[in-house]
């Protein structure tokens, strides 16, 4: 149920994965979400949640402004996560976040980024170059401004880790990178109660996130974890590091060739055998505690997905 009204808050990425619980969270807290769509969005997140709409995109004239008009705070989720080149990422994650964060100072309105913890390391792919470009250019923009950076992200109604759980429950084995690498992670509903709660209370600087494991999670703790949750059994093989670098730059070499960006290349190769993404190095200002673990919070990820029909309810290991 909703609190007291708080006042209007500008959302950018609103149908995005993270933005759909994003605002539904923000509506339940008592604010009025103005989201920028380009279509009138319609999603069950949304149900029962009444969201005003500027029609328009990052790149829209004036989009920005007729969004940051009259809002308390401007939330910016807004991003681009594959690109042939670093000029591609930087047109969104750059100059996008740098136009919204003008928008929100003319306007008045307190400015979040949501970045990400590859914004730590830059060289090790385009787009972290280009998240970590995004904050610089929020910092000039708008000293004042909060940064966000979260690790990697799941939970109900993610397309992306649904690969995993349907892997863990299909294959007789499962890939383990870098035993070496400690990964943080963070359910959806967790992120979006930490947003809303920086969003109620002003934040300065920047922050990281994660869930209750502040230290992170092995490759191995995760896999076994994934295949635990669907009730399966299969073997762990620990993929070299050299092959994994080479299939990142084979498909690079593809999507060059035919121009289609893709997730996974080279620079995402290096990203996920980086030894450490875990939040240790920035404050613990985090609003709220977070509620899930690993094991619960892949449980109620999963338990999602075979009620929406996205996993079968009952899988044979």
């Amino acid at each position: 149920m909703a609190t007291d009204a708080r006042g209007v808050i500008a959302v950018t990425g609103a149908t995005g994965f993270l933005g759909r619980h994003l605002v539904r969270a923000l509506a339940q807290d008592g604010w009025r979400p103005r989201v920028l769509v380009r279509r009138d969005p319609v999603h069950a997140f949304w149900r029962d949640t009444e969201v005003e709409v500027v029609t328009g995109d990052l790149g829209t004239p004036g989009a920005l402004d007729r969004l940051a008009t009259g809002a308390d705070v401007f939330i910016h989720v807004a991003g681009l996560i594959k690109a042939t080149t670093l000029e591609g990422f930087n047109r969104v994650n750059q100059d996008g976040a740098r136009a919204a964060a003008e928008a929100a100072r003319a306007a008045g309105a307190r400015f979040i980024l949501v970045s990400s913890l590859a914004a730590r390391e830059p060289s090790l792919s385009n787009y972290a170059a280009s998240k970590r470009a995004g904050e610089d250019a929020v910092r000039a923009a708008d000293p004042s401004a909060l940064i966000v950076r979260p690790p990697a992200i799941y939970g109900p109604g993610d397309t992306e880790t649904l690969g995993l759980f349907q892997l863990a429950a299909r294959s007789p084995v499962l890939p383990v990178l870098s035993q070496a690498s400690r990964v943080a992670m963070i359910h959806v509903e967790d992120a979006a109660a930490k947003l809303v709660a920086f969003c109620r209370t002003p934040v300065l600087g920047l922050v990281e996130l994660s869930d209750v494991r502040r230290d992170g999670y092995t490759w191995m703790e995760i896999m076994r974890g994934a295949a635990h949750v669907v009730g399966a059994k299969p073997r762990l093989i620990r993929l070299p590091d050299p092959g994994i670098l080479a299939a990142g730059a084979l498909v690079d070499a593809w999507s060059s060739l035919t121009n289609t960006p893709q997730v996974f290349g080279l620079g995402k190769a290096k990203e996920l055998l980086h030894t450490d993404w875990t939040p240790s190095s920035a404050p613990m200002a985090e609003g709220v505690p977070s509620k899930f673990g690993l094991i619960d919070g892949f449980t109620h990820t999963v338990d999602w997905y075979r009620a929406a029909g996205w996993l079968p309810k009952n899988i044979v290991a």
